[in-house]
């Protein structure tokens, strides 16, 4: 392309931007093509649970074989993780070089290593790792798009609307990994190749999309890369999550591997590197982990109440899928291997409940601020894991099905205005890397909450779990030298095998044993009843330790959302709305007395100043209510 060709082609590109940028119509161009990235990325991120046993039958590996345990947790965590450590650093590059670029990179990553994906062609090992290697990968173009879009959001809408755009993106993103295990499990039995390849006609879609729609809009402040800071915090980040990862695995002879020290070395190791990484932000001048940004209560208050949310939440899959596919389904009917798709069909309540309560809540904190509706949605979590925790683990459905509907009418109600006043907070220039703080918040909080749960449930197994299995086992003929082989097995191998949709018992007796027994007694030991009836008095302790624990963290979520202070909007946004109203900033509300009120107790909120006081100083009036 010559020079001429090339300046005209850059002057069209300008006009069309300047003329979409000043259209009313961009902001909604804007929520639909981010939300769809976002669902796209956070669908990925659940979509193998369900698919998992297809899959391992497809490259021709059992993983319930203890040398397997590994390749089976990093093919579910390895996405997690990766996206977890590299939100805040993409979000800084937004920042600096544009979201919108950032952005479109994130599209085209993800689409790419889907495609690579699909045309998965080894086997065994191998095979394994080839998966675990691309997802990762893909991992980095979820990374970029999480990063990114909810500055993109911020960006595009203006302060009256910000709660309902950003509303309906976060809870697109968190519905979309239960709606992930929906098409895995669709998609799995039929091809499990379709399980990676379902991605690629929507990335490609959205990344031709997001190419010609999208425009930067946002500040990009002058800046350097903060090297030793990504480095650090990259480090330490993956340190602590690997070695909690490898914690929820057998050790010697223990049921844990919290007593490896590897996992110490790893957590304690990635802890001490995660203090050196906040010596070396608070001198660098251009840090990547704005620290100063926690000087602002409404963003240090929202992502605390985030994080303990996901705590709450983030496990609350793993021991759902267990308690349908490994006791409740089969004890109604559902073979083993048919309970992967009906469980999460069975989880639907809780996807619809984030889906009515994430959008009406984002559009009503535009009105009445963040505080009472995310308080509020804590405390309705907390109430609905307390049901959860007092059901009978051989529940009456629509009880069961009510209590996970509560529960994601109080997550979605939390969700929404908890992310639209954290980003809300945030100065224009510093909503890239704020936005990817918050989001490694939230992603760290998911594989901590799966390492708590994991834990927890396995401490709950294995007090009594071995004695119930060695019992059950030999009261059906089982030699009592097999039956105390099963059951000095880890409980982990008991969870992932209901996590799998196995059946155990015929798994781990194998035909020898089984061709050893009267017909009458193999068919009881490998029915649908045996196994749930067996782990449901040891299941249910495990559950209620975990549930206290969901109950616990949205609690203290909640009274860190109260603590947020009054709505604040840094000055740089504009003004926040006028209570109790839809109107823009300057409303007749937010005159006279009212708006005197603001200004004159807005020194006395020291948490709630933004990071630069003579910035807070010379805001416009009417910002808070």
């Amino acid at each position: 392309m010559s020079s001429n060709a090339l300046t005209a082609y850059r002057a069209r590109r300008a006009a069309h931007a300047e003329r979409d940028l000043a259209s009313p119509h961009y902001k909604w161009i804007v929520l639909s093509n981010t939300t769809l990235g976002v669902l796209m990325a956070t669908i990925n991120s659940s979509i193998l649970l369900i698919a998992l046993p297809d899959i391992f039958r497809g490259i021709g590996i059992n993983p319930l074989e203890p040398s397997n345990t590994g390749l089976l947790l990093w093919l579910i965590m390895g996405y997690l993780v990766v996206t977890a450590v590299l939100v805040v650093s993409f979000g800084r590059l937004g920042d600096m070089y544009g979201r919108v670029r950032m952005y479109n990179a994130g599209f085209a990553i993800f689409t790419f290593f889907s495609i690579l994906l699909s045309v998965t062609w080894l086997h065994g090992t191998a095979g394994a790792i080839w998966l675990i290697a691309m997802r990762i990968l893909q991992g980095i173009g979820g990374a970029l798009l999480m990063a990114n879009s909810s500055a993109i959001i911020t960006d595009a809408f203006p302060v009256n609307q910000r709660g309902l755009g950003l509303g309906l993106n976060q809870v697109a993103g968190i519905a979309g990994s239960f709606l992930g295990l929906i098409i895995g499990g669709l998609l799995g039995p039929l091809e499990w190749h379709l399980v990676f390849l379902v991605s690629v006609p929507v990335g490609l879609f959205g990344t031709i999309w997001a190419s010609l729609r999208l425009h930067e809009s946002g500040t990009r402040p002058r800046s350097r890369m903060d090297w030793w800071g990504n480095l650090t915090f990259a480090i330490g980040l993956i340190a602590v999550l690997v070695g909690i990862t490898y914690g929820i695995q057998p050790y010697g002879s223990s049921p844990m591997g919290w007593a490896n020290p590897a996992v110490l070395v790893a957590i304690l190791g990635g802890v001490a590197v995660l203090v050196v990484f906040c010596i070396i932000e608070l001198r660098t001048p251009d840090p990547m982990f704005r620290l100063d940004l926690f000087r602002i209560r409404a963003f240090s208050a929202g992502n605390l109440a985030s994080l303990l949310s996901g705590l709450g939440r983030g496990g609350l899959m793993f021991i759902l899928i267990i308690w349908l596919q490994g006791i409740w389904l089969p004890r109604h009917g559902y073979s083993f291997e048919s309970t992967p798709l009906w469980a999460g069909i069975y989880m639907l309540p809780l996807t619809i409940g984030f889906l009515v309560a994430g959008p009406t809540s984002g559009w009503l904190s535009d009105r009445f601020g963040a505080r009472f509706l995310a308080t509020g949605g804590m405390v309705v979590a907390a109430a609905s894991f307390l049901w959860l925790l007092v059901l009978p683990v051989n529940f009456d459905y629509w009880v069961f099905a009510l209590a996970l509907l509560a529960n994601g009418i109080g997550m979605g109600l939390f969700a929404a205005p908890n992310r639209a006043g954290i980003m809300n907070s945030l100065p224009p220039g510093q909503r890239g890397v704020g936005a990817g703080m918050s989001t490694t918040f939230q992603n760290s909080s998911m594989v901590l909450s799966i390492g708590i749960f994991f834990s927890l449930m396995i401490a709950g197994l294995a007090g009594s779990l071995p004695h119930t299995l060695s019992a059950g086992l030999t009261a059906q003929g089982v030699p009592a030298a097999a039956a105390d082989r099963i059951a000095a097995l880890p409980p982990v191998g008991v969870l992932f095998a209901s996590l799998l949709g196995y059946n155990p018992v015929q798994t781990l007796l194998g035909p020898q044993v089984l061709g050893s027994l009267p017909p009458a007694n193999v068919q009881y030991l490998t029915g649908r009843g045996f196994f749930p009836s067996l782990i449901s008095g040891p299941f249910a302790s495990g559950l209620e330790v975990a549930f206290a624990f969901a109950v616990a963290a949205c609690l203290i979520a909640a009274i860190a959302s109260a603590l947020r202070g009054e709505r604040y909007v840094d000055p740089g946004t504009g003004a926040a709305v006028g209570s109790g109203t839809a109107g823009t900033a300057g409303s007749p509300r937010e005159s006279g007395a009212e708006e005197a009120g603001a200004a004159e107790t807005a020194g006395a909120q020291g948490m709630e100043n933004s990071p630069s006081e003579d910035a807070e100083a010379s805001a416009p009036e009417g910002r808070r209510r």
